[in-house]
This record gives structure tokens, sequence and C-alpha cells, in this order.
């Protein structure tokens, strides 16, 4: 199987420009290609997944993968696929976020060895060339009416319009696309598909400027099947940094897809072989309840990001939900894993020394003393996911998590969370 190949089946493959598809099925033709990313935030998030494995394919394959931070596109801000100006960024915040992307980066591509990625900054080529220079080397090969008719510009046109400053981005990212062709001999470009006018752009002026042949690819942009923007949870965007979104909701992100979903994301966002995800396929189909292909796909993307701590760190949160040990775990991510249970307020001072049946009754975990005591006997009521054997046991401070919180557990998921004030 050659580059062109493995993209097409996993579907990465939304709209090429001609001759990509020869360029990228040659095996005996080493290819540099890029995807830039701007520090538009402190962190990327999964919707960046997507071009992040296309690179990660790319230097699979043999060929060089070039990450462009825009250090200098980011002080811009790009129109594609927005709707209203961005919110221009101070140089502080930008360089933070730069740095923050390079460390994800360096999870998914090697930066070292034979065929080593690359990574620069547009800013470093950008930051010195005078308005004069732009204008005269870059916007004279573009008319007006050739950038109006490109897609993410019509679009702002048909709204509130567009700013000269996001209007002009175009130009510096067909003069990044240049810069690396001269520099690197970088010929490739991909992206997302609301890239397409901004990648053909920068095809079109080394063309004009260098008589040079250079080639696109786009993905396509992914949408859940329920019709839902792709990398949303119910708690906001799901980002690649631990300190934003944790391992463990990074994990459920994942294994609660929709069952439509799960192999697209298998193809997407794993590095599994074909005959692998086709066997999952068949699992989904025949056994679904099992959820065997959602686990490999939240057990694959977050060890690939958060590595095998993260990985276990995550799945070890997840067991709690299913009776598994506390041990370990700080209140914090306790108090995370049951956000979306019920909770319970109360002194310490009115917790401690209090039976378990008295507590179970006036938080609300069951309707009266009696039905407690029933519970306990039958062995249907747990503090912090261990049995309790005797309705007249009393909670201490030893059952406290960071002298925080306790689990009470009704059943197999009658879980309530219990905080002390």
């Amino acid at each position: 199987m050659n580059l062109y190949q493995e993209l097409l089946w996993r579907g990465f493959i939304y709209q090429e420009t001609e001759g990509a598809r020869e360029v990228l099925s040659d095996k005996g033709r080493k290819v540099t290609g890029y995807i830039g990313f701007d520090p538009t935030a402190e962190s990327l998030h999964v919707g960046s997944l997507l071009p992040i494995m296309g690179l990660v394919h790319l230097q699979r394959y043999g060929h060089t993968a070039i990450a462009v931070v825009g250090g200098a596109t980011g002080m811009i801000g790009d129109p594609s696929g927005k709707s209203k100006e961005r919110i221009l960024l101070s140089e502080e915040i930008l360089r933070r976020n730069q740095e923050g992307i390079k460390r994800q980066l360096e999870k998914f591509l090697s930066f070292s060895g034979d065929n080593p990625a690359i990574i620069v900054n547009n800013y470093d080529w950008t930051a010195n060339v005078t308005i004069i220079q732009f204008l005269r080397d870059i916007g004279k090969n573009f008319t007006v009416n050739y950038m109006l008719s490109k897609e993410s510009v019509k679009r702002r046109l048909e709204g509130e319009g567009i700013s000269f400053t996001e209007f002009s981005y175009m130009l510096l990212q067909a003069f990044d696309f240049l810069h690396l062709y001269d520099n690197y001999n970088c010929i490739l470009q991909m992206g997302g598909s609301d890239q397409w006018g901004n990648i053909t752009a920068g095809i079109d002026l080394i063309r004009k400027v260098r008589g040079g042949r250079a080639y696109g690819v786009v993905f396509p942009l992914i949408t859940t099947a329920s019709g839902a923007k792709f990398g949303k949870s119910e708690e906001g965007t799901i980002w690649l940094d631990e300190k934003l979104t944790s391992p463990y909701r990074f994990y459920q992100f994942w294994i609660n897809a929709d069952d439509r979903d799960v192999i697209k994301y298998l193809k997407f966002f794993t590095l599994l072989s074909r005959e692998e995800i086709e066997s999952l396929e068949i699992e989904l189909k025949e056994r679904p309840e099992k959820r065997i292909a959602h686990r490999k796909l939240a057990e694959e993307v977050t060890r690939m990001v958060h590595g095998e701590e993260g990985l276990a760190k995550a799945q070890k949160a997840t067991s709690v939900l299913f009776g598994g040990s506390l041990e370990g775990l700080s209140s914090s991510e306790l108090e995370e894993i049951f956000a979306h249970v019920p909770s319970y307020e109360i002194t310490r001072e009115e917790l401690t020394g209090s039976t378990i049946a008295d507590i179970a009754v006036k938080s609300g975990l069951v309707k009266s003393k009696g039905e407690a005591k029933r519970l306990i006997s039958s062995g249907g009521i747990y503090i912090n996911n261990l049995k309790v054997d005797s309705p007249g046991e009393k909670i201490s401070s030893e059952h406290l998590i960071d002298g925080k919180i306790l689990i009470f557990r009704k059943g197999k998921k009658g879980f309530l969370l219990i905080k002390t004030k």
C-alpha cells in the first residue's frame, strides 16, 4: 500500500489538486509536505487530531513531515470556517501557545532518527519582511477578484464582512508555502477542507513566481453521526492538554462515541491496521453491547495523547464507576468522575459520628431508615465502593477522601457524592 491508498481507505481524502494522487502513490519519490497550526489557544484540541494524523502517515511512509506553528499567521487570524472576526492575541500569549503546541506535536511525530519531522515557526521568515516588500513580491500575484472568489472570503462577505487584516491571511499562508518550497523543497500542503482556498493560493503563487509544481490535499471536516460538532462534550471542548481536559474525561469522550462513528474514528485517529479495524467493525455489528471497538478506540487515542500512565489513570478512574477501588485517586479527580451524579453538602462535624443509615436518609440516598437497614443487610449500600456491613456503623474521618468527600453507592450505579463544608 502507498501513502495515497492509506489516506484514501482511512477517509482522509476529501479533495485533491491535480497530480497529488500520482505524487503520493509514487513509492520511489520522497515528498516533503506540511500542515500549519495557528497558536490561537494554549493547547490543540481533538479537532486538530486529523491534520496531526495526516503528518503522522506522511512520516510513516518515509516522507518528510513539516509542522508549521503559525507565530505570524496566528497574529492575523484565519477567516476560514469562521463567521466572525477572531480576537487578536498578544505576542506573549502567542509565544506561550506556540510552546504548548510544540510539546503536543512531539508526542506524535519523531524529530530524530533517519527521517526526522521538522517544526518551524512562520514568524521567523515573516517578521522582517516590510509591507512594501510583501505587497510587491506577494500581493502583486493575486487579483482581488481571485481572492473574493475563495469560499472562506465569500462566506464572510455574505455575513458581517471581513477586515483587510483577515482578508490578507490567504496571502500570508501562500507566502509560507513559497518559503517552504524554496527552503525545504516542500511541494505538498495538507489541511482541513476549509483550507482549500488558502492551499490553492500557495500552489498558484509557486507556479507564478518559481514556475514550480506543488500539490494540495484536504481532509473532511468531521461531524458526529448526530450532526453535532466533533470535539465538543457537555463540558465543552476536548483539549489535548491534560490540564484542560483530564485523561479520564478524554478517555470518556472516545468511549462514549456514537456506534455509528466508532469505525470512522478508528480509521482517522489510530494506527490500527485495516485488518484490525475490519475485525472490530464485525465485532461491533455482531456484539454491539460489548463495546469492544469503543474501548479500543479510547485506549489507542488516550495512549497516543497521554501516554501509558495517562491511559492507566483514565482506566482506573473509569473502573470506579463499575465498583473499582478508589485507592490512589484524589478528591478532585473523584469530583470530576462524579460530576454528573447527585451530591449532598454537609458539615464535617455533622457527618462524622453519624450512622451510615442516618446519612443515607438525610442525603436522600434512601427514603427511610428501614430501607437503609434492609439494603445494608442485603449488601446493597457502599461507601467509597466498599460494602457497608452494619446499619449502625458510624462515619469517621477515615471515610473522607482528602478530608473532603466520600462516595455513597446504592446498588450497582446509584451514586451520591457527599461533600463536606
